[in-house]
């Protein structure tokens, strides 16, 4: 993986923000259907990323083909492996708003649309499926977000020096 330091990661952070300035400044004018599919697709990728490589609630217990999740406290802890790595999505989240943003550049894809009505529907269908995909979670106990190293505690200095 190519970490991007000082210049290059502030240049490549820019430029991706500034196309997506451009894309929503583009879609303030219209463009509901479009920017419509690209939120459903974003959602797609979400919940790809989110899911774990190997569905635990697919797994046959007498069955195992490779990594799966610890269910129970004495199992061995396994890395927590997406289906959709972090430099896939967001390079496919990048392509997307770049594809959105060209199909905005053709007349017949501006369908007049009552956009409420789509903006409500995406607020529903979005809270239904995290919800669906958080229960998962909670059910067979898997975090896919870390938050830093753990941090052990040691034992409380008495602040005596043995002299020698």
């Amino acid at each position: 993986m190519v970490v991007l330091d000082g210049k290059e990661g502030v240049a490549a952070a820019s430029s991706q923000s500034s196309v997506i300035i451009r894309f929503f400044k583009r879609i303030s004018e219209g463009w509901y259907i479009v920017t419509y599919a690209l939120g459903i697709y974003l959602l797609n990728l979400f919940i790809a990323f989110l899911t774990p490589k190997i569905d635990p609630a697919m797994l046959d217990d007498s069955e195992e083909d490779g990594p799966s999740l610890p269910t129970r406290s004495n199992e061995e802890f396994r890395p927590f492996m997406r289906r959709l790595p972090e430099f896939k999505f967001w390079y496919s989240a990048t392509k997307a708003v770049v594809i959105a943003m060209i199909c905005t550049f053709f007349e017949a894809l501006n369908i007049p649309v009552f956009w409420p009505i789509l903006v409500m529907y995406f607020i529903i269908l979005f809270t239904i499926t995290m919800k669906r995909q958080i229960k998962h979670m909670i059910k067979y106990r898997y975090l896919p977000f870390s938050h830093g190293k753990a941090r052990y505690k040691g034992k409380d200095d008495s602040g005596k020096v043995v002299p020698s």
